[in-house]
């Protein structure tokens, strides 16, 4: 999507492993329809004041429902120093369409 923004494919992602932290950069009413399960709620509005909560240590994923708007926090999260971040290809569309599940938020 954009040049300087790692990808990682849906079909990559294990959503219950220890070496991601999953953020999904979507609207509360958003989330409230369904999240990959264990995804950190942290509205892309709000992704400024809460950078304390991101792990550095481990690989930061950031999603939202197209792919377009984590792209964006992926380039903010580099411009504030984070070099392990990747947008989920697709966001939440894209998991679906691999068969990935959704929770209830």
């Amino acid at each position: 999507m954009h040049a300087l923004v790692q990808e990682i494919q849906p079909t990559e992602l294990d959503h219950h492993s220890d070496e991601y932290q999953i953020i999904d950069v979507r609207e509360m009413p958003e989330i409230a329809a369904g999240k990959i399960e264990n995804a950190h709620p942290m509205p892309l509005a709000s992704l400024p004041m809460r950078l304390s909560e991101l792990d550095n240590d481990k690989k930061i994923i950031m999603v939202c429902r197209s792919g377009a708007r984590s792209a964006h926090a992926c380039m903010f999260l580099k411009q504030q120093g984070f070099d392990n971040v990747y947008n989920l290809r697709g966001g939440l569309m894209g998991w679906v369409r691999a068969n990935k599940p959704l929770t209830a938020s």
